[in-house]
């Protein structure tokens, strides 16, 4: 018999069971309802549990060399940064020993000052907590509502305070809430001084719209003043008490067409960020009452009368 008359086929003596496709329909369809019936009855949840158990010991040996070289990684990496946050703590605590120690002579100099010379103390306000509700719905206007008014005996004018300076003053006082102008306010005016000169000066509320700085107006070109100056309430307004930080020298602009120079300053206060705040009471209300002019003398002697 040629052999190129021989079928490849098997004969069909060896030709058993269902066809391939008949296969592959028949399992397609048993895989697809055990699916739907483990996600409708979850019957083989213990089977998948026994199975994880079993191969959790493979897959832990198998993780273990990443875990290593994670863990291993975060250790370098919390080590170095504990070290700087070390070496940074270590360097703020050699500048707040150095200014304790600064402190500590300028206030015992203080003192023996201000007895050599029979001055008063500086005066200390009474202050009252408050909370900043919101903004005013102004917004042409820098100002913030606090939920403290009159009747927690919160007077028109008293200075407000955060925890980093000054932040504006009460200008309207209602029962239960009140009104603080911040001291950005364009119309908001404060008396300052340079913590190291000692030069005074006048601090406005920036014109721009919410630029959030202070200009010091009407000082000389030639004022000694320099970028990062510190600058306080020097007291002499009958509202803030001194020395209460304002804000620090930003820019200086001297220019030769104008005597005056051009100083803007950043409050130091946080002016955005503040929730709770102190308001003190106005200094004028801790000051002795100014004398009565005595004018009815001065009237009869231009009147001729003896």
């Amino acid at each position: 018999m040629p052999l190129g008359t021989l079928d490849g086929a098997p004969p069909p003596f060896f030709r058993q069971g269902p066809s391939a496709l008949s296969k592959l329909i028949f399992f397609s369809a048993l895989a697809l309802l055990l699916m739907v019936a483990d996600v409708r009855y979850r019957f083989t949840q213990p089977l998948r549990g026994v199975i994880a158990t079993a191969l959790y010991p493979v897959q832990w040996v198998v993780m273990r060399p990443i875990v290593w070289a994670r863990d291993g990684s975060s250790y370098f990496e919390t080590l170095t940064h504990s070290q700087l946050k070390e070496a940074a703590a270590k360097y703020q605590l050699g500048l707040q020993s150095q200014r304790a120690q600064q402190v500590e002579q300028l206030t015992i100099e203080n003192v023996r000052l201000r007895a050599l010379l029979e001055m008063r103390a500086r005066i200390n306000a009474p202050a009252l907590a408050a909370q900043v509700l919101y903004d005013a719905a102004d917004p042409y206007t820098r100002k913030v509502i606090l939920d403290k008014g009159a009747q927690a005996a919160v007077a028109a004018g008293a200075p407000v305070l955060d925890d980093a300076g000054v932040l504006g003053q009460v200008t309207r006082v209602y029962a239960s809430v009140s009104e603080v102008t911040l001291i950005t306010d364009p119309n908001q005016a404060i008396p300052v001084l340079n913590a190291r000169t000692g030069a005074r000066g006048l601090a406005f509320g920036n014109s721009s719209l919410r630029s959030g700085m202070l200009e010091l107006r009407y000082m000389d070109a030639n004022v000694d003043m320099a970028v990062g100056d510190l600058l306080t309430t020097s007291g002499v307004d009958g509202i803030y008490p001194p020395g209460l930080q304002v804000g620090r020298v930003l820019k200086i602009e001297r220019r030769a067409d104008s005597a005056f120079a051009r100083i803007t300053a950043q409050p130091v206060a946080r002016l955005d960020g503040s929730l709770h705040v102190l308001v003190l009471q106005p200094l004028a209300a801790q000051l002795p009452a100014r004398p009565m002019v005595e004018l009815a003398p001065a009237m009869g002697s231009a009147r001729g009368v003896p």
